[in-house]
């Protein structure tokens, strides 16, 4: 059974629910202090607070572009994006446009992904392809595109849509990007042994909401042995 500590440090604890309060971002860094999760991946508006409450700890802070649905105005993108890396973001997960992608509109889906890569250079990108709508070539070519802007990681999913990820999205992934990007795995995984299943798939990080409790199944796992 891995070390929890290792473990750990491949999680972006996720908080970004509509009615996310502050008193939930204060605790969910306190959590993410106490467990050594990698990041928290929060919504734009927490970031300061975040950035705060974080201050002289390893934890960096992961903020969403575009998000959940990747429909915004690439401009609008770009400012978002321009903006978190201003006040404190080190990672930004950005959604691609899947109404572009849908289309087969790869000028624009181009455009979207690259305007804000070349606009935060220093941090790291995470492009969210939103599997759960795509087809298999969709995906091969959204990545293709993500990569040649200078993506450093694919991220599986916002988990808002139908779905969150599947293994056969990691695996998928992984035999189109090989060792040229991080894959971020997302949206529905909750337990310790999804978490070993996504990491045995190919992924390298892991977005959650329920970190505590895989940690903490990872530490009973370790006890019984």
């Amino acid at each position: 059974m891995p070390n929890p500590k290792d473990i750990a440090s491949l999680i972006d604890q996720s908080l970004l629910r509509p009615d996310s309060t502050y008193t939930d971002i204060k605790r969910l860094c306190e959590e993410a202090q106490q467990f050594g999760f990698y990041s928290v991946c929060i919504n734009p508006s927490f970031i300061k607070m975040a950035k705060s409450l974080l201050k002289g700890s390893n934890v960096k802070i992961t903020t969403v572009i575009g998000f959940p649905l990747g429909m915004t105005l690439t401009e609008t993108k770009v400012y978002e994006a321009m903006n978190a890396s201003l006040i404190g973001a080190d990672e930004l997960d950005i959604v691609v446009n899947i109404g572009a992608v849908k289309s087969s509109d790869w000028y624009i889906v181009k455009k979207d992904v690259s305007d804000v890569i070349m606009a935060t250079k220093g941090l790291i990108h995470k492009t969210i392809i939103e599997a759960c709508y795509l087809d298999d070539n969709e995906i091969r070519k959204v990545i293709g595109i993500a990569l040649d802007a200078g993506s450093e990681f694919i991220k599986t999913s916002t988990g808002f849509g139908p779905h969150g990820v599947k293994i056969r999205d990691i695996r998928l992934i992984k035999r189109i990007v090989g060792d040229a990007a991080g894959i971020k795995a997302a949206g529905g995984i909750k337990t310790a042994g999804r978490v070993l299943d996504m990491l045995k798939a190919g992924a390298t990080r892991i977005g959650t909401s329920d970190g505590v409790r895989i940690i903490k199944q990872f530490e009973g796992s370790r006890r019984k042995n």
